[in-house]
């Protein structure tokens, strides 16, 4: 993708905030990942359950093999998202919901203070509040916990759970086009206000009546500069 010649607009903190509450938003979306906090939870959820031997050996070989190809992009999108939820098949649900507590008790430290102040603030106000990720419902669960956002308001990635035990039936994938069609099944088409960093959020910020990209990837700041979305990058990430 060509490098645009113009620059979209950025906002500080004062008039990022502003800007949003302003709107008085019936219903606002948020990506998770580099979003609300810094880094790829799912990744990281990924190398620790290596780390920890959540799965065997062989398995996280394979992952590992998997992902370095997603990389080196010979791996689609949604196929590396659903296989990073897929390799915890047979294991019990509640086993990864405590795995997904510990994990992000360690990383709850990079989480945006500024997000997590905008959510509150629009919790306030009335807003219904969603967090859409491609990440693995387990881990985003448990993240968004630290922003009063409930279970039931989350759309990630997931697989079909029976008698309390994993299995590798995909349920969901919610990345790019697949973010707007897990909106549009609980009757979201055309959010008030939309957050999200990356190109896998592009599709769903264009739904959105005002679109907020934050903490931006290269190629989505290109698309913001073309759309006229101004940015905005927390203090975490910004230096």
């Amino acid at each position: 993708m060509a490098t645009s010649s113009i620059a979209a607009p950025r906002l500080s903190t004062a008039d990022f905030t502003s800007s949003v509450l302003a709107l008085k938003p019936r219903v606002a979306v948020f990506d998770c990942d580099d979003t609300l906090w810094v880094g790829d939870s799912g990744s990281a959820f990924m190398r620790w359950s290596m780390e920890t031997g959540l799965f065997s050996r062989e398995m996280s070989d394979w992952l590992d093999a998997r992902y370095r190809g997603y990389q080196r992009g010979e791996v689609g999108e949604i196929a590396i998202c659903g296989e990073m939820v897929q390799v915890y098949r047979g294991l019990r649900e509640e086993e990864l919901r405590k795995a997904a507590k510990t994990f992000f008790l360690q990383h709850e430290k990079n989480i945006f203070s500024e997000m997590r102040a905008l959510v509150a603030a629009l919790q306030k106000l009335g807003t219904e509040i969603w967090a859409v990720s491609s990440t693995n419902d387990w881990v985003v669960e448990e993240g968004v916990t630290r922003f009063g956002i409930p279970a039931s308001r989350v759309l990630a990635a997931c697989v079909h759970v029976r008698d309390g035990v994993i299995s590798g039936d995909l349920r969901d994938v919610p990345s790019d086009e697949g973010k707007v069609a897990a909106l549009a099944r609980v009757g979201i088409t055309a959010p008030d206000a939309v957050f999200g960093n990356s190109i896998h959020d592009a599709a769903m910020l264009a739904i959105a009546k005002r679109a907020f990209p934050v903490n931006p990837t290269p190629a989505l700041e290109e698309i913001a500069a073309r759309s006229g979305w101004p940015v905005y990058y927390p203090e975490a990430v910004a230096r």
